[in-house]
């Protein structure tokens, strides 16, 4: 009897062993990483047939099964079947991250200067290198550090949008706005008479265009528009301070740019045997004021330094025939002598200044430098011209006589200071000049 149970219970444990499902176990080779992530799934135990549910709405079959995983959180579930088609379940767990890239850049630099883009690569890959772009085009690349940072020198000519590649992965674009370079020129110093020039060019061509404005006293006299490259001359007429201002008007990235230059139109000091264009500067004033020139032109001759010295005989200066910036100054300032009368045409010599004053239609039409009699015996008074002589009498050029042997006439030697025997001396150029304009009857007054 304790045989026949033993054997039955035997039996039993037989019966219960066959129907039970298979032992499976279920394991990945890369449970975790950055996507998208390739894992081999393996199912081990009990000799069965495996249908895999990949949890990302794949399924596979077979034991040993390779798949490729996006970024997320997936339960991969193996489905063990035995012979007896009793089932059993396993499942494994993969954690796929996505790769992520980040990177700094300043918003604004200086053009053709080198600056520094920086960021990070989640999670690290050391050795690795990033791309960097600007827009579609690769400027540069960084390798990974241990940590993940990276760092790239680029030198920025182009505004634009950069970012960081990795893989698939993307930075946030970092716009950068380029400053450009002001290339400028202008003298620090300009002569009165002299040419006022001033250039700018905008570095690179393609910034913008430049406007330029020259003021003088807070005043706009002279501006300008153009492209990449301005200049500008003006003839300087008035001393003191000039300024230059460049402003760069931008084109899309580029920012907006400005230079206030200044230079001093200075009075130089101008004497016998100058030239240039200060020469030019004073010659046209005096002849505007009437003195008497050969001609305006560059060169301080004779007759300018002879215009000089009429000009500080009438206003009572020391007889110099020098410029200095004390006269640029009254020159500025000064008027047309005024005549002793307003009368019919006619000649005054004043003995005084020592100067002839040459008087058309009540105006004073030209101021000439004279020097009369070294003793103070030139006549006082008013007189016509009784005598001509054409060229040379003796030693007197083009005379015109007004009282016994008293005459104006050209001479040699006409100084700042009273030297003749009693006669109006007149430098020699403008003799024959004198003696075409005032004919017999012509009226000479001599005051003091």
């Amino acid at each position: 009897m304790r045989v026949a149970l033993v054997l039955l219970a035997g039996l039993a444990f037989a019966a219960t062993a066959v129907a039970a499902p298979p032992a499976v176990v279920a394991t990945a080779s890369a449970p975790s990483g950055v996507g998208p992530l390739a894992v081999t799934l393996t199912a081990s135990g009990e000799p069965a047939s495996y249908r895999w549910d990949l949890g990302d709405g794949t399924a596979a079959e077979g034991a040993r099964v390779r798949h490729v995983y996006a970024v997320g959180r997936h339960v991969a579930v193996v489905t063990a079947t035995n012979e007896g088609g009793e089932t059993a379940q396993a499942q494994v767990e993969i954690v796929v991250s996505k790769r992520s890239v980040g990177l700094s850049a300043p918003r604004v630099a200086a053009y053709d200067n080198s600056v520094a883009l920086s960021g990070a690569l989640r999670p690290a890959a050391a050795g690795a290198r990033v791309q960097i772009y600007r827009g579609g085009i690769h400027v540069a690349s960084a390798p990974v550090r241990p940590d993940g940072h990276f760092r790239a020198l680029v030198r920025l000519r182009v505004p634009g949008a950069y970012h960081a590649r990795y893989g698939a992965a993307r930075s946030a674009p970092r716009l950068i706005r380029i400053r450009p370079r002001l290339v400028t020129s202008l003298s620090r110093t300009t002569p009165v008479g002299g040419m006022f020039s001033v250039a700018a060019r905008l570095v690179p061509a393609t910034a913008g265009s430049l406007r330029l404005e020259v003021r003088r006293g807070g005043r706009v006299v002279a501006r300008k528009r153009a492209g990449s490259n301005v200049s500008l001359s003006l003839v300087t007429t008035v001393a003191g301070k000039h300024d230059a201002i460049v402003t760069a008007m931008p084109s899309p990235g580029f920012l907006p740019a400005r230079r206030a230059l200044a230079t001093a139109v200075v009075l130089p000091s101008l004497s016998l045997g100058d030239s240039g264009p200060s020469v030019l500067a004073l010659e046209r004033r005096l002849s505007e004021l009437r003195y008497a020139l050969r001609g305006v032109d560059t060169i301080y001759g004779a007759d300018t330094l002879e215009a000089v010295t009429a000009f500080q005989k009438v206003h009572r200066l020391p007889r110099t025939g020098r410029v200095e910036p004390g006269l640029w100054r009254l020159l500025g300032r000064a008027g047309i002598p005024e005549p002793r009368s307003r009368g019919s045409d006619h000649i005054e010599v004043d003995k005084t200044r020592q100067v002839l004053l040459e008087i058309r239609g009540g105006q004073v039409a030209r101021v000439v430098h004279v020097s009369t009699g070294a003793t103070g015996n030139t006549p006082l008074g008013t007189w016509q011209v009784y005598r001509r002589v054409t060229g040379f009498d003796w030693v007197l050029w083009y005379p015109l006589y007004f009282l016994r042997g008293f005459a104006i006439h050209g001479y040699p030697s006409v100084p700042a200071y009273p030297a003749s025997h009693g006669c109006v001396r007149v430098p020699m150029w403008i003799a024959p000049q004198l003696f075409a304009g005032h004919g017999y009857g012509a009226t000479i007054t001599i005051y003091a």
